[in-house]
């Protein structure tokens, strides 16, 4: 099972996809045109202080609002490394699977980590936190086959004998 280490960043309740990626930033071209702007109604520099590897751990419905792709794009594109949730918007949730983002749903580690902590997390298994863990559901084989290729498409083309 896959094992990774990150730095935490905090956000609440309903961060929804016009917070992840405002509306206005939609006539960028490119993911990483609008990465900059990325939870600015949230934080201004938010964008540009997230690195390669961290974590995003948020309370209920992450990810409701518009089902535009572009906000899991983007959070993949900042080098999130995954975002754990109480829950998350379903339509948020299978794009974000179909775009290589792993989501993890918790209902308790949001209530207890603080911003900048470092958590772990074995995929499929668990998370630990300040020597406690928190058991996480394992997602299907279908999903982690998606994942594991970095995207639906990637999934699709190595599926069929498809080089990139």
């Amino acid at each position: 099972m896959e094992k990774f280490t990150g730095k935490v960043w905090v956000m609440g309740d309903d961060i929804d996809t016009d917070i992840i990626l405002p509306t206005e930033y939609l006539v960028f071209k490119t993911i990483e045109e609008m990465k900059p702007y990325a939870f600015s109604p949230l934080r201004e520099d938010i964008a540009k202080e997230l690195k390669s590897g961290d974590i995003i751990v948020a309370g209920n419905n992450f990810g409701c609002g518009s089902s535009r792709e572009q906000a899991p794009e983007v959070v993949k594109a900042l080098g999130v490394k995954c975002v754990i949730a109480k829950s998350f918007a379903r339509i948020f949730f299978r794009n974000a699977i179909n775009n290589g983002l792993l989501l993890i749903e918790n209902a308790d580690l949001a209530d207890d980590v603080k911003e900048g902590d470092e958590i772990t997390v074995t995929i499929n298994d668990k998370i630990e936190y300040n020597n406690k863990e928190y058991p996480i559901v394992s997602l299907p084989e279908n999903l982690m086959e998606i994942l594991d290729a970095g995207g639906l498409v990637k999934a699709m083309r190595k599926r069929n004998g498809l080089s990139d």
